[in-house]
């Protein structure tokens, strides 16, 4: 007995005929009878009552049609169980500049967890270029990726924004930097400077910003959450987005603070980019959701 033979009586019996059933399932009506008729042999029962005039369902075939629809619903709450299964029981990638990792990506994930726990969940910290790399071959199924206004989208990508935010002084509170309301070039050059690697965003900013001029001495390390680390333990200030120190332990706990820079022009934008093309696990898209309320939440709260 086959899954398609219990599909055909199930077609002949909605639609009234033989003919209607073989039309709509786009098989010739003598394979359609045959396979029913392979299907009877089986169950030494008629099931279809054949006359000149067409063959519509026996009396013998309707009393044992319950028990052919209850198992072709069966068989479809099993193939949407393991439809499920294959979208939700899986890991989903996601890439990260690393920004706002802990105000923003962390709620997220914790809300993931609590609607998924049998996904996985990969946080891959990366450069933006990387991240799109991974995106369009498929290694990524999300990313969070920093641009400054006014930068072209990649178009292969569907692109929603999470986040705007000005660029902050991040320092510690007993920093010179932390008694001004607003923080200079002229003052910002006075502190060694922890500075994102080239192919950050906040390293072309602030190569725009300094235009040429150089700090007394500056560390280069990757990713913001390594550079308030720096921050923290006194060797020196970063630049930032505000969105990506507000919020943080490390500044709740006062371990770092944060001044406006004088330049009340830029904004620096977090996004979430997927692909275009291709297929989105239903994870994938769930998780994408939660960033979008997070978003929402954290500009209230902001």
């Amino acid at each position: 007995m086959r899954i398609e033979q219990l599909e055909y009586i199930e077609a002949v019996t909605r639609l009234g005929s033989l003919r209607r059933a073989a039309d709509e399932l786009h098989l010739s009506q003598p394979a359609l009878s045959e396979t029913v008729r392979n299907l009877e042999r089986e169950l030494r029962v008629d099931l279809l009552d054949r006359r000149r005039s067409g063959a519509k369902i026996s009396d013998d075939g309707r009393e044992l049609l319950p028990h052919i629809i209850g198992v072709l619903d069966a068989v479809d709450r099993l193939r949407r169980a393991a439809d499920h299964q294959h979208h939700t029981s899986r890991t989903v990638r996601l890439g990260t500049v690393n920004a706002a990792t802990v105000p923003l990506l962390v709620p997220v994930i914790r809300a993931f967890r609590a609607d998924h726990p049998v996904t996985q969940v990969e946080v891959v910290t990366a450069q933006g270029a990387e991240i799109h790399r991974a995106l369009t071959e498929g290694r990524f199924d999300l990313g969070l990726v920093n641009y400054l206004h006014g930068d072209d989208m990649p178009p292969e990508f569907h692109t929603t924004e999470l986040l705007r935010g000005r660029p902050v002084v991040c320092v510690r509170p007993d920093s010179p930097l932390a008694a001004l309301r607003t923080v200079g070039v002229d003052d910002l050059l006075t502190e060694p400077l922890v500075v994102m690697r080239a192919g950050y965003v906040m390293h072309r900013y602030l190569h725009r910003l300094l235009a040429g001029r150089a700090p007394s001495f500056s560390y280069a390390t990757d990713g913001a959450e390594m550079g308030k680390l720096m921050v923290a333990e006194g060797l020196g200030a970063t630049v930032l987005p505000d969105f990506s120190v507000i919020g943080d332990p490390l500044e709740r706990s006062g371990a770092i603070t944060c001044r406006p820079l004088d330049d009340g022009t830029t904004e620096i934008l977090m996004v979430i980019q997927r692909r275009i093309s291709g297929t989105v696990s239903q994870a994938a898209r769930d998780l994408h959701d939660l960033f979008l309320k997070a978003a929402a939440t954290h500009d209230r709260a902001g």
